[in-house]
């Protein structure tokens, strides 16, 4: 099979690339632990050069998205503001030039929410363009800042950060409520489940029932090596519970790494909701996706998901 395209998913700690043939279709890929923060000198020149520099001949077209379009990476990609659909994301590429090859970055997207607050994301638009399999839904992407995204007629409406994963992070490490942790501790359902169904059986009390983490312990009734769970669980609850009111929708898609991924479906069960895992690699197809939308590879993209007027 022909190579058609280039595709990088460079992140803040690691990159991930493929080389894509007809349709996308994977013909190798690489992986590397040198995201924006770990490249030396920012020198992103030579490790895209390093990592890809095999796969760039005869001018072949390359495209990433992720930190790498932020204003600490390679070249900054203004976000679209939303709603941002695949013709924003073709229309706002930046571009970083070498010697010998050129790079597509996939601009992030912006909203306002409805308190004229901000809000971004640089790197889960393209996840969710790869997992778009119909023009409207919803669509969860867990992680250290977790996304709520709706989307509607096939371009991202409007979304929804939570910062779940860096504050379950801060209170473990640098709170009294790590105190009582256990450093290694694996993961315990029930402790992650009652955690969970304190907070979706609780009202807006989050700060509150956090210290109970800390209380359970001092009584005995939770164990160093459950505390993180039930934490865990405690926040997720929380988040779950605040982004499903209003929710019209009885399923919705979830987009990220496998385990985090069936544990937000265990506390959205818990909320009545459905989830549905996304394809793997999901960035590689939504990178394929607006690889097609700018003209640099041509077809491979469902027709119902053809940009909307």
């Amino acid at each position: 099979m022909t190579p058609r395209l280039v595709a990088l998913d460079w992140g803040t700690s690691s990159l991930r690339a493929w080389l894509l043939g007809d349709a996308g279709a994977v013909l190798a890929e690489k992986s590397a632990p040198l995201g924006i923060l770990k490249v030396p000198n920012g020198d992103f020149a030579a490790v895209f050069r390093d990592v890809c520099g095999d796969w760039l001949a005869h001018s072949r077209p390359a495209i990433a998205s992720g930190m790498i379009g932020s204003r600490q990476g390679w070249v900054e990609a203004p976000y679209a503001p939303c709603p941002a659909g695949f013709e924003a994301l073709a229309r706002g590429l930046a571009w970083a030039t070498t010697a010998d090859a050129r790079l597509a970055i996939v601009p992030g997207v912006s909203c306002v929410d409805a308190s004229g607050v901000p809000d971004v994301m640089r790197g889960e638009e393209t996840q969710v363009f790869g997992a778009l399999d119909a023009p409207d839904g919803t669509y969860v992407l867990p992680g250290t800042h977790s996304k709520w995204v709706t989307v509607a007629g096939g371009r991202i409406e409007s979304f929804a950060t939570h910062m779940t994963g860096e504050l379950f992070a801060v209170l473990r490490e640098h709170s009294i409520l790590g105190r009582l942790m256990s450093v290694d501790a694996a993961h315990a359902p029930d402790a992650f489940r009652r955690g969970w169904e304190t907070s979706l059986a609780g009202d807006d009390a989050l700060l509150h029932r956090l210290f109970g983490t800390r209380t359970l312990g001092l009584f005995d009734q939770l164990a160093p090596v459950a505390a993180p769970s039930y934490l865990s669980g405690l926040l997720i609850g929380d988040e779950v519970r605040a982004a499903v009111r209003g929710l019209s929708e009885s399923t919705v898609t979830v987009i990220g790494d496998p385990m985090l991924c069936d544990r937000y479906g265990e506390v959205l069960a818990g909320s009545g909701v459905t989830a549905r895992a996304a394809p793997p690699d999901a960035a590689r197809i939504g990178l394929w996706r607006i690889a097609v939308e700018a003209g640099l590879v041509d077809g491979g993209r469902p027709p119902e998901l053809h940009r909307q007027a």
